[in-house]
């Protein structure tokens, strides 16, 4: 288990305010110990939101990695002819990084502004977003869309444009809860249903 470099300064901050707060309690406990809690409470949600497990599985040129952890929202034909669209809710629990679904070469990244709606209505697939195609072996080619939430407002893009990628290796990160789209060809075999609990790097959505 690690943490993302996007986690290493709040947990820098935090742990100055934790000595700090230490140090402050000597002289005055009613403000320090109130500080201590504070900061305590910071540095062991920045340490679990921005945790980073190991995840090694190797997966098949057939198969089709999940690019995110958390909920499947919705599998929904999309308004472009052939393909279907599978939205994950990512909550405050989830592990936030997104992962490459395939191995291939990263052919576009386009970034969107838009709204910040609440990441499991419908309408947050109107909000600020950044998609990921990304292209493989056979012509075969699916997409990732990072899409922020009312309370998430950044995204994090770990890859360029021309870069190849593994499956599963990790290519981004959204902060505090938030959506990801999976744009696949709607030829693929699917192995998971709405409801289902998936995990980046580790469940099997589809198949070729």
């Amino acid at each position: 288990m690690g943490i993302v470099p996007e986690g290493v300064k709040l947990l820098a901050v935090g742990t100055a305010g934790l000595l700090a707060s230490v140090f402050l309690s000597i002289y005055s406990k009613w403000l320090g110990i109130p500080l201590l809690t504070v900061f305590f409470i910071f540095t062991v949600f920045s340490m679990y939101f921005f945790r980073d497990p190991l995840r090694d599985r190797a997966f098949a040129q057939d198969q089709i990695a999940s690019p995110a952890d958390g909920t499947i929202l919705s599998i929904r034909q999309e308004e472009r002819e052939g393909i279907v669209v599978i939205r994950i809710f990512l909550s405050i629990f989830n592990v936030h990084l997104q992962r490459a679904p395939i191995a291939g070469k990263i052919a576009k990244i386009k970034f969107t502004q838009g709204k910040f709606a609440i990441a499991y209505k419908p309408e947050a697939k109107d909000n600020q977003r950044n998609l990921i195609r990304i292209e493989g072996e056979k012509g075969r080619a699916v997409e990732v869309e990072q899409i922020t939430g009312a309370i998430a407002r950044r995204i994090v893009s770990y890859v360029k444009e021309g870069e190849s990628v593994d499956a599963s290796r990790k290519i981004g990160m959204i902060y505090f809860g938030s959506q990801v789209a999976l744009y696949l060809p709607k030829d693929v075999k699917l192995l998971v249903k709405e409801g289902d609990k998936v995990a980046a790097g580790e469940t099997v959505i589809g198949a070729w």
